[in-house]
Formats: C-alpha cells, sequence, structure tokens
C-alpha cells in the first residue's frame, strides 16, 4: 500500500503545517476539553502506531478522541490533511540539531541510527512515497540537519544532493526492509527462523549441488556461521547489515571528499615557498 502525501488542498495544507494565521483555530471551549491541531495530529499517530496506515480514518480519529468525524473537520479538513500533518510530526522525531564541533563521519552515523530508529517506531510513515514532499516544518527541518552536518565533509553541491539522496534512501530502506520482516511474522503467524529453516530443507533436497552452483552465495553464508553456533548469541541481522552498509557509504563519501579538497601547499603553507 502506497499513499502519495500531499493530496489535500495545496493552501490549507500548507496553513496548516506551518501554522499560518489563517489555519483553523487551535481549540474551542465547551462541555469537552476543546479539540485542537496537534490533538488530532497525535490521535491520528496513535491509530496508526497501532494498527497501521489502512485502519486510519477520521472516524477512528475521532473515536480516539471521544468524538464524532464530523467533530474533526473544522481543525483538519480531511484524511489527506491530517496524514501530511502526522508524517510531518512524526520526522520531527529526527535530530534536530548537531555538534558543530563533532566530526561528520559520526555524527552522520549517529543521525542515521535515531532516523533508523524513528521509521521502525512508525512503519506506516514508509508507506508515504517520497515522490512527493510535504515541504512541513519538521520534514524540512530533518534535511537542514543533515547539510549542516555533511558541512564538514566539504562536499561540492553536485555530490552533496547525490549523498544526502543515498542517505535518506539507504535508511529509509533499510527500515523498509526491518519493518516488513516484522510485520511477516505477525501478518502469516510464522516466525521468520521457522520459515527459512523449512525452505532451506527443500532447497537441500531439490538442489544437493547448491554449493557447486552458488559457490559465492555459499561461501558468504558459511562465513557468518560461526556467529550463531552454541555460545554466541544470533545476531541482529538487520541491524548489522544496515550499520555494515552504512560504513560502506561513508566510505566512499570520504573518498568523495577527499578528492574534492584543496591539495596542500608544498611546505604546508598558502603557495608553498620558502
Amino acid at each position: 500500500m502506497t499513499v502519495f502525501a500531499g493530496q489535500g488542498d495545496a493552501r490549507r495544507s500548507m496553513a496548516l503545517l506551518w501554522r499560518a494565521p489563517d489555519a483553523p483555530p487551535p481549540g474551542r471551549s465547551g462541555p469537552k476539553p476543546g479539540l485542537s491541531v496537534d490533538a488530532i495530529v497525535l490521535a491520528g499517530i496513535a491509530v496508526a502506531d497501532a494498527d497501521g496506515m489502512a485502519a486510519l480514518s477520521m472516524r477512528a480519529v475521532g473515536e480516539r478522541l471521544g468524538r464524532t468525524a464530523m467533530a474533526l473537520y473544522t481543525y483538519v479538513p480531511g484524511k489527506a490533511e491530517l496524514l501530511d500533518l502526522m508524517h510531518d510530526r512524526v520526522l520531527a522525531e529526527f535530530p534536530a540539531s548537531c555538534d558543530p564541533l563533532r566530526d561528520w563521519r559520526p555524527a552522520v552515523t549517529a543521525w542515521a541510527e535515531d532516523a533508523l530508529s524513528c521509521y521502525l517506531r512508525h512503519p506506516w510513515v514508509l508507506q508515504i512515497s517520497q515522490a512527493r514532499p510535504i515541504l512541513g516544518p519538521a520534514e524540512l527541518g530533518a534535511m537542514e540537519t543533515l547539510l549542516r552536518i555533511l558541512q564538514g565533509a566539504r562536499l561540492d553541491p553536485r555530490q552533496l544532493r547525490g549523498t544526502v539522496a543515498a542517505l535518506w534512501q539507504f535508511v529509509r530502506g533499510s527500515a523498509q526492509t526491518a519493518a516488513e520482516a516484522r510485520a511477516a511474522a505477525a501478518a502469516t503467524g510464522v516466525a521468520d527462523e521457522e520459515w527459512w529453516h523449512a525452505r532451506a530443507a527443500q532447497l537441500a533436497d531439490l538442489a544437493p549441488d547448491f554449493a557447486e552452483r552458488f559457490p559465492l552465495l555459499t561461501a558468504l553464508e558459511r562465513s557468518g556461521a560461526t556467529e550463531t553456533e552454541p555460545g554466541n548469541p544470533a545476531p541482529d541481522r538487520t541491524r548489522e547489515a544496515f550499520r555494515t552498509g552504512l560504513a560502506v557509504l561513508l566510505d566512499g563519501i570520504a573518498a568523495a571528499a577527499a578528492r574534492h579538497a584543496p591539495a596542500a601547499a608544498p611546505d604546508g603553507g598558502p603557495g608553498g615557498g620558502g
């Protein structure tokens, strides 16, 4: 299930995202505590976190708040606008600042780890396509923070654009894989270990020459076998793959930064001389 952001009325969505003066009022007094845009957004996130994107509706959000769906429309025009607000609110959990004295590489690593954890807390966000950004303050703030961290790498603009896209897509893709693995076990009632064991046994029977046909794959699998031997705890494959892949990606960024760095003068001073 893929959902495209930004399907609501452009003016009203952007006004709500940026809390413009003409956005709906923050709340009203009455017999019950007044509703607010923030309360509705948080309730929407709670519904999606608990039951997934498919369960999200204005009615479900209203029920969580003890109100009817109609009561929400004074504050949020509809589900499309609500989804944009929910998405931006979740991205506010991404790192919003960085230590200017910290080296860019550990700073990017920390940013990526935090971003991955955010996606896994709210896996429904991964169903929102990145084809059209919502242009909310948290979304743009997350991008600004990553750019600020990468200033230390001194990449040129073309390299910087590609680096930001690669990092974001890598984190999001890793989170997608991890979230789908969790969802598969819940949806099918079959644990990953049980699923793999059943099919590995079939491969052994149906392809007795598997090691000869796929020698590199076999060698790769055997290289990690000792990690799961008795006495060794089973590794978190998803997190392990994420950290290894991120390190390789950062190696590439460092290499690009080194190529772009100005050459040192022969005597260590500007323009050499002596």
